[in-house]
């Protein structure tokens, strides 16, 4: 006589589990966000101050371009631009990136010298970081001589 088996379902026959449920526990998932809160503490000053130098970069980057553009206009029409136009490659008078505002001064209204300088804008730029915090280089100044000047705490870190 041939002896029956009982059938066995899918569900029968799949692997069985001690009591414990399948997922995370309580514990595990606070570990993982203590440890994205510690990279967190660490990351965002790093990142803070990579921006602020970078900002400092695009303020004397539109110094110097004001200077270049200013010696072309001087070639042109034989004295210095006493205004931040269009004529001087500015279509506003701020950096790229809205970060600082350019000012052109020239000495008693005679162009044949001036002074460019850039401040910070408040909020200005578009990463959210707020260059009027950056006390090491407050502003940054160059002469139609060349001259390079800065105010802040630390100075000589600025050009």
């Amino acid at each position: 006589m041939q002896r029956l088996e009982p059938v066995r379902t899918a569900a029968a026959r799949a692997p069985r589990h001690s009591g414990r449920a399948a997922g995370f526990s309580l514990i595990e998932l606070l570990v993982v966000v203590v440890i994205i809160a510690i990279l967190g503490l660490i990351g965002i000053p790093s990142y803070r101050q990579y921006a602020i130098r970078a900002h400092r970069t695009e303020g004397k980057a539109a110094l110097l371009r004001l200077a270049t553009n200013q010696e072309r206009f001087y070639i042109q029409n034989h004295r210095y631009s006493d205004t931040i136009d269009a004529s001087v490659g500015f279509a506003m008078a701020k950096s790229e990136h809205g970060v600082y505002a350019i000012t052109l001064m020239t000495t008693n209204g005679w162009t044949q010298d001036y002074t460019a300088s850039a401040t910070p804008v408040p909020g200005g730029g578009t990463d959210g970081v707020d260059q009027t915090v950056d006390t090491d280089c407050t502003s940054f100044s160059l002469t139609s001589a060349g001259l390079k000047s800065e105010t802040g705490n630390q100075p000589a870190s600025c050009w």
